[in-house]
């Protein structure tokens, strides 16, 4: 039963990271094309889109970094929709969910960290991408902690507060984007 869980949270957050992937593409693309272009995604100073777009961290590999959301994305989704079909991953592969994973998870705090305290400015896409992200690396920790002999007591003791959990961290984000910006948020009160 865990596993149909995993499943389906591989194949609904892989397909909404692949959407928020692939809309921040479209816009990046759109601005390439005409650099006057406004996106969408930009509504006033702090929800900006296209300030995320021009910083230096939009490009973290030397290519935009929508294009690894798009590539990760869709394994994740690929990974639920075959386990949804009945493909029961063996060991390495878990291992290299967790490898990926764990990859995303790092890569979009340092992105949140940017976006908070260099860019100054917050994407609605990449706030998707980050909302999808943590449970898919926090999900397949608990995973792999429970798939093998050595750690799934403490697997098993963690997935009882796998919602704390996820609360929690959500919560700090949260607070962080408020505490940022206060100065702008308080001008719409």
């Amino acid at each position: 039963m865990r596993n149909n869980r995993l499943a389906w949270l591989y194949l609904v957050g892989g397909l909404v990271g692949l959407a928020a992937a692939t809309a921040l593409t479209l816009e990046k693309l759109a601005k390439l094309a005409d650099p006057s272009y406004v996106p969408t995604c930009s509504l006033n100073p702090v929800i900006s889109c296209g300030s995320v777009m021009d910083s230096p961290q939009a490009e973290a590999f030397g290519f935009p970094n929508p294009l690894i959301g798009v590539a990760a994305f869709a394994v994740v989704t690929t990974v639920g929709a075959a386990m949804l079909a009945g493909f029961t991953p063996p060991r390495w592969f878990r291992l290299g969910m967790q490898a990926g994973t764990t990859f995303g998870v790092v890569f979009v705090h340092w992105l949140i960290t940017a976006s908070l305290y260099d860019i100054h400015a917050l994407c609605p896409y990449c706030m998707v991408v980050w909302a999808v992200t943590i449970p898919l690396f926090w999900y397949t920790t608990l995973d792999t902690l429970r798939t093998s002999e050595r750690t799934r007591a403490a697997g098993d003791a963690l997935a009882g507060f796998h919602s704390t959990v996820l609360a929690t961290w959500y919560a700090v984000i949260v607070i962080l984007v408020l505490i940022v910006f206060w100065d702008y948020w308080s001008t719409l009160l």
